[in-house]
Parts: structure tokens; C-alpha cells; sequence
């Protein structure tokens, strides 16, 4: 009886120290705040940064694959939406350009006169000169002379009382050769009341643009003729790009092409081909391509690489920005918008993808609204309230 007794005794014993299990409640789960993937059914480190796991409840508050957010969540987020509708997709020519001054759009200023250039206003590459602005100051024999002769005519008029000479011709004459020689009107009407002694003249431009390229010194000399600046007006550009000839007869004049610029974030513009070289060098596979680009801000830069889309064979489906549909073992999926900031996961069949859309061909309707930015942060929430992927129960076999 004893040893009977000791034995129940020693099993009480070991039975109140053996710790009991942890019971985890079936509607918390466990994950990391700096990495939100991590998502555990118990307490534990994250695999991923070493930190503690943090319990969260699940949200039940919506049906599976559903997420409710607030309106500081969608500002953060930066979460917006677009209405599913038709877009133009086809057989893609991708082609890769830079872009080029409008040759329509370059000037050079020269010389009118052969003469010293005492003083350069513009100096640098790059400066923008406007028309009418004074860009240099030049001492010149024949414009000094040419001036003198003005104004003596001038002069003549007001003391010939005779009408045997035709002093009007004669000062019109006169006149004609200053303008030749780059003076502006306004300049012209200033000479009769003018002292000539200084024998300097300053000469405005004609043209507005961006200097491109400095030809001359202060105290050089200048020919009649000779380049002092080039001048491109940068509000225009030429994209160029060259295509093989095995694509050369399916690209022509008047065609439509959309241009991406690698280095702006989002920039692209619509355009047409304007230009198709009519012959290839010698030697050469490859033909050159051009589309006018509208740069009225000169956020675009001469030598930026440009990337040429030119869709063959269009046609007209519903469809998508690429970056809205989410990629994953189990197939795609999209967010739809429910409600007021209610969100749903939904699968898709997606079909042609070319010039940043991707065509959906089935799961969703023309005239959705889906979530085309922010779509991976709403998947990162979702797992985060949830502890599922909200692809996990989507059943592929019914798309």
C-alpha cells in the first residue's frame, strides 16, 4: 500500500510541472511589422529580420478576398483606380532612339558686316536669347559709313528746297543697306538724333531659342557672313530610332507610335512616324525613323534615350495597365473596388499584353473600377489583417 501511495504521489508531482501548451486562438496569427510576408500560425522571431512576431486578429469583418480601408490609408497608400474600359493593343516593333534637335528649329546668327566683335552679351552655352534681345556689339568700318550716309541724307532733306533729287530714294536707299547690315528699324529711326562718334553698334537678334554653340571671342574679328552663335528652339525635338530591315516594310509614314523616356518616371507621349529614310547606307541592316516630340516645358533633353512603341494589326479590347495586375504562382489577380474604400481580390484571365496594357479576358467587367496604383499595398494589408495571401482560395479552374 505504501509503494502504491508513493506512486500517486510522484505522478501528481510531474503531472503539476510538465508546462502546459500554449492554446493559440484560431482567429490570431503572427507576423512582422518590417517584413508583413512573414505570416505564422504561433509566437516566435521573424525568419526574415530576427524580430519578435506580432500578434494580430484577424479580420472577419469582410468575406474572403474583401478590405476595408480608411481615407488617411488611401492617401498613404497612394491608391487610385480606373475604370475598366477598350484599348488598342496589337502586335508590338519595340525600338530603341534618342532624341535629336529639330533641324527646322536651328538657326545660325552671323555676321551681316565685316567688323571687330568689342562685346559678346551672350557668353555661354545654354543661355536663352529672346527676339529683339542685344546679343553682341560690333565696330565696323562699312556699318559706320553706311550709317554716316544715312545721316547726312537726313540732313540734306530738311535744306534742299529743290525737288531735282529725289532725296527720299536716296534715303530709302539708305536705309535699305543699314537693315542689310543688322540694324532693326528702331534703331535705324534713333541715328538721325544720335552721335555717332562711338562708333559701336548693337545688334539684336532676330530669333528666340537656346544657344547651342559659341563661335566667336570678344576682340575677334568677323567676316561678312561669319557664325558668332547657333541657335535650336528646344520646344520641338526629333526621336529617332533605327529598325531592321526585316521590320523596315511593315513601318511607314503616318503611323502611330508611343515613345517611353527611361530616364522620367511615367513620362510617355502619343506621335506619329514622320519620316522613314527613303535609302540605307552601304552596307547597313538598318534604316532610320522619326516622330516629331512636343517639349513645350524642355522637361525633355537633347541625347535622352527614347523607347518606341509601334503597334501592327490593332484592335480594340478591354483592358488593363500592366502594373495593375498581380503576378504569382496561382495566376493573376486584380483589386476591385466594392464600395466606398472596399476593396475585393479578384482572379483573372488575362490575354495580350503590348505597350504597358495588358488585355482581361475574363473575371471582370467593362465599367469596373480597379485599382491600377498601390495594388501590391493593398496586398501587403491584406496579409497583414488576414494572415492569408489573397490569392489562396481563388479556384483557377473556373476562369
Amino acid at each position: 500500500m505504501k509503494n502504491l501511495l508513493l506512486i500517486f504521489l510522484l505522478s501528481l508531482f510531474f503531472a503539476s510541472c510538465t508546462p502546459k501548451e500554449e492554446k493559440v486562438a484560431s482567429d490570431v496569427y503572427y507576423t512582422c511589422s518590417m517584413d508583413p510576408q512573414v505570416i505564422e500560425s504561433k509566437p516566435g522571431n521573424c525568419p526574415i529580420c530576427k524580430m519578435p512576431l506580432t500578434p494580430v486578429k484577424k479580420d472577419q469583418s469582410m468575406h474572403e478576398g474583401g478590405l476595408h480601408l480608411s481615407d488617411q490609408q488611401i492617401q498613404l497608400g497612394n491608391i487610385k483606380t480606373e475604370i475598366l474600359g477598350e484599348h488598342e493593343l496589337g502586335d508590338e516593333i519595340q525600338l530603341t532612339g534618342k532624341l535629336t534637335i529639330d533641324q527646322t528649329k536651328q538657326w545660325s546668327i552671323s555676321s551681316r558686316v565685316m567688323g571687330r566683335i568689342d562685346k559678346l552679351y551672350i557668353k555661354n552655352i545654354g543661355e536663352t536669347i529672346k527676339e529683339g534681345d542685344v546679343i553682341y556689339e560690333i565696330y565696323s568700318e562699312d556699318l559706320n559709313l553706311a550709317a554716316r550716309e544715312f545721316k547726312l541724307a537726313l540732313e540734306k532733306k530738311k535744306s534742299l528746297k529743290t525737288e531735282a533729287i529725289d532725296i527720299d530714294k536716296i534715303i530709302q536707299s539708305a536705309k535699305n543697306k543699314l537693315k542689310l547690315y543688322g540694324l532693326s528699324d528702331k534703331q535705324i529711326d534713333k541715328i538721325a538724333d544720335t552721335d555717332l562718334s562711338g562708333d559701336l553698334f548693337k545688334i539684336t537678334s532676330t530669333v528666340s531659342g537656346v544657344v547651342s554653340s559659341l563661335d566667336i571671342k570678344e576682340g575677334d574679328y568677323v567676316m561678312e557672313g561669319g557664325s558668332i552663335y547657333h541657335v535650336a528652339d528646344y520646344s520641338n525635338l526629333w526621336a529617332e530610332a533605327q529598325v531592321f530591315i526585316d521590320d523596315l516594310s511593315k513601318v511607314s509614314e503616318g503611323m502611330k507610335a508611343t515613345l517611353f523616356f527611361p530616364g522620367i518616371k511615367g513620362k510617355k507621349t502619343e506621335g506619329k512616324i514622320t519620316f522613314v529614310n527613303p535609302e540605307l547606307g552601304a552596307g547597313s541592316q538598318i534604316n532610320l525613323v522619326r516622330v516629331e516630340v512636343p517639349n513645350p516645358d524642355n522637361q525633355l533633353k537633347v541625347g535622352m534615350q527614347v523607347d518606341f512603341s509601334i503597334l501592327l494589326n490593332t484592335k480594340s479590347v478591354i483592358a488593363l495597365p500592366t502594373d495593375a495586375v498581380l503576378l504569382d504562382g496561382k495566376g493573376a489577380s486584380v483589386w476591385v473596388k466594392k464600395g466606398h474604400n472596399r476593396f475585393e481580390n479578384i482572379m483573372v484571365h488575362t490575354g495580350l499584353e503590348t505597350n504597358e496594357y495588358t488585355q482581361i479576358l475574363h473575371g471582370i467587367a467593362k465599367g469596373d473600377t480597379v485599382v491600377v496604383s498601390g495594388s501590391y499595398l493593398l496586398n501587403s494589408e491584406y496579409m497583414f489583417k488576414k494572415g492569408a495571401n489573397p490569392m489562396e482560395g481563388h479556384d483557377m479552374s473556373k476562369m
